[in-house]
């Protein structure tokens, strides 16, 4: 499953180096047959240390893609998560690189800038027709694809079965906000637990999960089709008018706009909430009983669904591209279909699991104690929700934040924060 620390660095706010568009790069992808080589090839390709699959994985999987393509050596380099995003763009004109690890809310900014190579051409029907729908945003800008999905990822919604039971919850009530929120006033009221609901909306990114997922949820948009700010009006309003709600109810834990996913966790391991959004790795920590007080109690599931039958979950995928400036792009692009492959990936679903619809088939994955999360996960990846796709992604993230928190800790009328914040991230997206 995702590593933890891969998760607290999505909550961290990301440091987004500035690069110049590469002159003179094709960015789109070759025919098959062209580009390759006819001697031996030597790829560089960058990963990260801590996500998910350990460089201990990737090794033994580079060994493999190797055995079968003899002709083929793969120099891996290893860095951390937040370095990632640097050494791409810094690396980009020098051309160091031939297949990268790019995150989710990376690709507009890199394909914009002609640093990824267009792959859309290179797609299999059969893979379209097998990969999880909702994973492919990670790779994608502008209707064309960068690279392909490797490491899904999407905020699960958890829920305390026996606080439920306690409190008389029939567990149906979790499979809409609008019963979440009444649940929760139940739970309260019977005094099961004081904050029912416990949140990462602390001034960094982990709000901006939160926030996407309850957007999505009630209809809203982040953008228009023109690139325009949608967030403060129709759903994306209704958003934080509800979560303002909960805070106003006490229904939500006051600390909430303190939390990042990791202190989450920790309040919902203790028994001191019962209903939280987080990654994956929550649901290993809460069985166990060196650290959780809720053994065996905690439930994954989709998200809630909202007024008008959305429930996508926030998209934390990342994906594996080849580089516009890669001399061996035939080979990269061998190397990435290899790792992303099912074969490839059913070798390592206690890592991370698989980007196709058909693995969740293998008994690998329908039993044993992860059972549940892993059906969670599939269901919930055919529907997840990019956050902004746009060049300027950092700048955008912060303006959201402070028009959330502006209404959540300062006391701001919900209309009025998000119409700031638009005029803020206009301005960011104009400018």
């Amino acid at each position: 499953m995702h590593s933890i620390s891969r998760r607290r660095l999505l909550s961290l706010p990301l440091v987004l180096g500035a690069a110049a568009v590469l002159p003179g790069c094709a960015v789109s992808g070759p025919s098959r047959g062209s580009g390759g080589s006819s001697g031996p090839v030597t790829l560089n390709a960058l990963f990260m240390k801590q996500a998910s699959y350990s460089e201990d994985d990737i090794r033994g999987m580079l060994a493999a893609f190797q055995k079968a393509h003899p002709d083929i050596t793969v120099q891996p380099t290893f860095v951390a998560y937040e370095a990632l995003h640097d050494k791409i763009v810094i690396s980009a004109p020098a051309g160091t690189y031939d297949v990268v690890l790019i995150d989710c809310i990376w690709p507009a900014e890199l394909a914009s800038k002609n640093m990824l190579l267009d792959v859309t051409g290179r797609y299999e029907q059969a893979w379209l027709d097998d990969i999880l729908p909702g994973t492919l945003g990670s790779v994608t800008y502008k209707d064309r694809r960068y690279g392909m999905p490797w490491i899904p990822g999407g905020k699960i919604f958890f829920y305390n079965t026996r606080m439920l039971k306690d409190a008389g919850v029939d567990e149906t009530a979790m499979s809409t906000w609008d019963g979440v929120l009444e649940a929760a006033r139940t739970l309260k009221a019977k005094k099961v637990v004081e904050h029912p609901l416990v949140w990462s909306w602390a001034h960094a990114e982990a709000m901006i999960c939160d926030y996407a997922q309850l957007l999505g949820a009630f209809g809203g948009r982040f953008l228009d089709d023109a690139g325009k700010a949608a967030f403060h009006q129709g759903g994306g309003l209704q958003a934080l008018e509800w979560m303002r709600r909960t805070l106003d109810e006490g229904l939500s834990a006051p600390s909430s706009t303190k939390l990042l996913e990791d202190d989450v966790k920790k309040v919902v391991v203790q028994g001191d909430a019962a209903i939280a959004l987080n990654w994956d790795y929550m649901y290993s920590e809460s069985n166990d009983p060196k650290q959780s007080k809720v053994v065996g109690e905690l439930k994954p599931a989709i998200s809630p669904k909202g007024p008008g039958g959305q429930g996508p979950a926030v998209d934390g995928s990342m994906g594996l591209s080849v580089t516009a400036t890669s001399k061996h792009p035939d080979a990269a692009w061998q190397l990435v279909a290899f790792l992303c492959g099912k074969d490839n990936q059913l070798q390592y679903v206690e890592r991370s699991l698989p980007v196709w619809d058909s693995a969740y088939e293998d008994p690998k994955l329908t039993s044993g104690a992860q059972a549940p999360l892993v059906a969670a996960d599939k269901a919930q990846y055919g529907s997840l929700i990019e956050r902004p796709q746009v060049v300027q992604y950092n700048a955008v993230s912060q303006e959201i934040q402070a028009g959330l928190q502006s209404c959540l800790v300062g006391g701001t009328p919900a209309a009025q924060a998000l119409s700031d914040a638009a005029a803020k991230v206009d301005r960011v997206i104009g400018g």
